[in-house]
């Protein structure tokens, strides 16, 4: 598909949304590989923008760790995790995550349950709508995720979380769970847990799934699995140079 008109499409701070959920979209799916330099101008080309919005997104992106800016070189897209990387960033997960699940499970008040259906929800119908659902697993899993360290009452171990962007990071190895139902699995059991007010449970069940992930997610250094750039529908490609 040839690059849109400048006319076709905001220009400035209303392109910034836009311009990022693209490039975001292409560092997660592959489109753009790991370690590429990044042109700016040849983006902003590529997708029929200014180079405003396109340096404010690199920001942004280098806040999510998804690139990297060098003196004298400019912006290009950090590597992938590595496999003691991916443990090491699981080990963490598994601290923190199956504690929050068993601090959400607690508070009858504050019981998040009743969010965490509504996101299982919406993925749901996005599973039914869409062909390729990395995108919307990404935003999903992290909104669930987040739900429940929120509620957990403990913002510093919500922000610690946050910074580690793990689920950014997960998803650029590769399509571990293509169609989203082994993940709405174990959020349903997590929730579960968690709407009965069941500490003991909502903890047990939390740490399957952490452990689970780390299972699929490992695959990617296996060769068990396609790389995510081979997996879905072709699109419309962002030049980088």
């Amino acid at each position: 598909m040839p690059p849109r008109q400048p006319s076709e499409v905001p220009r400035g701070k209303a392109a910034v949304p836009d311009v990022y959920t693209a490039m975001r979209a292409s560092i997660l799916d592959g489109e753009i590989a790991p370690g590429t330099r990044i042109n700016i101008d040849a983006v902003a080309r590529s997708l029929g923008v200014s180079q405003t919005p396109v340096r404010e997104v690199l920001q942004r992106l280098e806040g999510d760790n998804l690139v990297v800016y060098n003196p004298g070189r400019g912006y290009s897209t950090t590597p992938l995790l590595d496999l003691p990387e991916l443990r090491s960033l699981f080990e963490f997960r598994l601290l923190v995550e199956p504690w929050a699940a068993r601090a959400a499970a607690v508070d009858r008040l504050a019981n998040p349950a009743g969010t965490l259906e509504r996101e299982l929800a919406g993925f749901r119908d996005a599973m039914k709508r869409s062909r390729d659902l990395r995108q919307d697993l990404v935003a999903h899993d992290t909104r669930f995720h987040d739900t429940i360290l929120a509620a957990s009452g403990n913002p510093v171990v919500r922000h610690a979380f946050a910074q580690t962007h793990c689920h950014l990071h997960t998803f650029r190895l590769y399509p571990a769970d293509v169609d989203g139902a082994i993940t709405v699995a174990e959020h349903t059991a997590v929730r579960e847990a968690i709407e009965a007010c069941d500490p003991e449970r909502a903890e047990a069940a939390m740490t399957t799934h952490i452990r689970n992930s780390f299972d699929r997610f490992a695959k990617a250094f296996e060769g068990e699995l396609a790389p995510l750039e081979d997996s879905g529908p072709p699109r419309r490609r962002i030049v980088t140079g």
